[in-house]
């Protein structure tokens, strides 16, 4: 029977948000170590999102927004905005710095923030790889468009659909727009499968779920029915084994390998981010599990 995994509030830099993974019950679902909304909330000029640098390694993040923009950079020296639609996904490997603010036309109006964002581990030997940066405009997706059903393959592969995002494991990530009656199958019947409804209402195994509700789908849950019409986001993936340490924005196989990140973070061996080098994050001493 499909369960409802809880998240927990979080303040990242004036950006609250709800994370749902890592959660007690269940610490990954496929290849994603971390899941969090971004609000949607509502900020006045002057304000918004304010994540300082900071580093991570072992895993490739994936930023996707329903409404505003995020200014990223990073050591690699990118810097670019994302829109709605549109995926960033930078993979960090042996080590990467990046900072998520907004550009001065966002910060200087009053805006909105509505999105994801999650943490992919990366499988154990391609840990150390190259770090990497790819934003892919949403007209680059694959779409798939059939009997009220509109998908959009955001990474992975899905429906005989294929993303032009470089990933490391099998997994899928779906955006999905339904309309009231429609059945959607689960792309791929052995792999974990999470949804999460941002707006309408569906029905797994007799049981109806809606909106900002994380819903992890048992093996024997195969069809998703919509109830409500809406959107919801379809993820998952091939069950890691063994499941990776997490310590703050660190995954690694090894727990050495992150006291050694923590080492280099205070010590200030990761690269820093052109243009946006004059504050960064500290290490946290301690972390809570959510």
């Amino acid at each position: 029977m499909a369960k409802v995994l809880n998240g927990v509030e979080h303040d990242l830099g004036g950006l609250f948000v709800k994370r749902v993974l890592p959660n007690k019950e269940k610490k990954m679902v496929g290849p994603f170590i971390f899941f969090d909304q971004m609000g949607p909330s509502d900020f006045p000029a002057g304000k918004g999102i304010n994540v300082r640098p900071h580093p991570h390694i072992g895993l490739s993040t994936l930023t996707y927004l329903f409404e505003g923009g995020i200014l990223h950079r990073d050591s690699l020296g990118n810097n670019l905005e994302i829109q709605p639609g549109d995926v960033n996904w930078m993979t960090a490997g042996k080590g990467i710095t990046h900072s998520e603010r907004e550009t001065f036309e966002v910060r200087a109006n009053e805006h909105r923030i509505n999105g994801l964002q999650c943490w992919i581990a990366l499988p154990e030997h391609m840990a150390e790889i190259e770090p990497s940066f790819t934003h892919v405009k949403k007209n680059e997706l694959p779409h798939f468009i059939h009997e009220g059903v509109m998908m959009r393959l955001i990474v992975g592969e899905a429906y005989g659909m294929s993303s032009p995002i470089k990933n490391y494991s099998p997994m899928f990530y779906i955006d999905i727009a339904a309309s009231e009656g429609s059945k959607i199958d689960k792309p791929h019947p052995t792999q974990e499968t999470a949804i999460f409804p941002i707006s309408g209402k569906v029905e797994v195994g007799g049981v109806t779920y809606g909106e900002g509700e994380f819903v992890l789908l048992d093996e024997s849950d195969t069809t998703i029915n919509v109830v409500e019409c809406g959107r919801f986001i379809m993820l998952g993936g091939d069950k890691f084994d063994p499941i990776p340490h997490l310590f703050w924005n660190f995954v690694s196989f090894s727990e050495a390998r992150i006291e050694q990140a923590k080492s280099d973070w205070e010590s200030g061996n990761f690269p820093s981010v052109p243009g946006d080098n004059k504050e960064f994050i500290p290490l946290k001493k301690r972390v809570t599990a959510s």
